[in-house]
């Protein structure tokens, strides 16, 4: 199977869907990481995609990880320099990224969840970090890094040195995900969630993306507060900012133009 096989992607309006399709559990090899990476660029530079939405093909699984059969021919990662699956050390895209994780999340798959801006999971799916398992770490996505900043560290560290299975319900109540919902209804949440963002203007919405993730960087607030955005520096001075306005005191939907 070619990459541009492995990697589908669909098109409806302002939303872009990623399909990861790799037989049978959809794990990642160089090839297809790389492919990702050209799909995200194509997104990030298209003036008319808002959203994208990131899923596995079938039930099975979402992403299982890296593939290993691949991996163990060189004993070392094949991924561009955006990362694991294109994204999990890109960091150039301001336009939202939703997971929608459809199946079994394993490895790799966590990482990729964890990249991602937002996250929905099936109530049926399980997730797990097996790396160590296998003699690896969840370093190829930025996993161990991510998880230590995201999560309580002591309970980072037991999902990472144990590499025990947890449910949705779980990475949910952790705060690796947004939402659970039941299987048949994930695709229709996810796509609220998508049409909501979309809702917004785009320079507002990315404006608010990089603010966040880049402050993540600076020392204190202080700093964070002082420090001046690109991005929120070209939001405030655009027609859409205007336009949100004027539409709210005329009470009418805005009309947005993305400048």
């Amino acid at each position: 199977m070619s990459a541009a096989d492995a990697v589908r992607v669909e098109r409806d309006g302002a939303i872009l869907e990623v399909i990861l399709d790799r037989p049978k559990a959809n794990a990642i090899d160089g090839a297809t990481s790389r492919r990702m990476g050209e799909v995200f660029a194509a997104f990030r530079d298209d003036p008319l995609l808002r959203v994208a939405i990131l899923t596995g093909a079938g039930e099975r699984a979402f992403c299982v990880g890296s593939d290993l059969k691949a991996r163990a021919q060189t004993n070392r990662d094949d991924h561009p320099t955006t990362g694991f699956a294109g994204i999990t050390k890109r960091f150039d895209l301001w336009k939202p990224v939703i997971a929608a994780v459809n199946g079994l999340c394993l490895g790799g798959g966590v990482e990729i969840v964890a990249a991602c801006d937002l996250a929905v999971a099936s109530d049926h799916v399980e997730f797990g970090l097996p790396e160590p398992r296998v003699g690896l770490a969840a370093l190829g996505g930025g996993g161990l890094q991510r998880l230590a900043r995201n999560l309580p560290l002591k309970y980072a560290m037991e999902l990472v040195l144990t590499g025990r299975r947890f449910g949705a319900e779980e990475a949910k109540s952790i705060g690796l995900i947004n939402d659970v919902v039941p299987r048949a209804e994930l695709k229709a949440r996810v796509r609220q969630m998508a049409d909501a963002i979309i809702a917004g203007a785009p320079l507002a919405v990315e404006a608010s993306k990089q603010v966040m993730l880049q402050s993540l960087a600076l020392p204190n607030l202080v700093v964070a507060l002082r420090t001046t955005y690109p991005a929120a520096e070209r939001m405030l001075a655009s027609e859409d900012a205007r336009e949100g306005q004027r539409a709210f005191v005329e009470k009418r939907k805005p009309r947005w133009q993305g400048q």
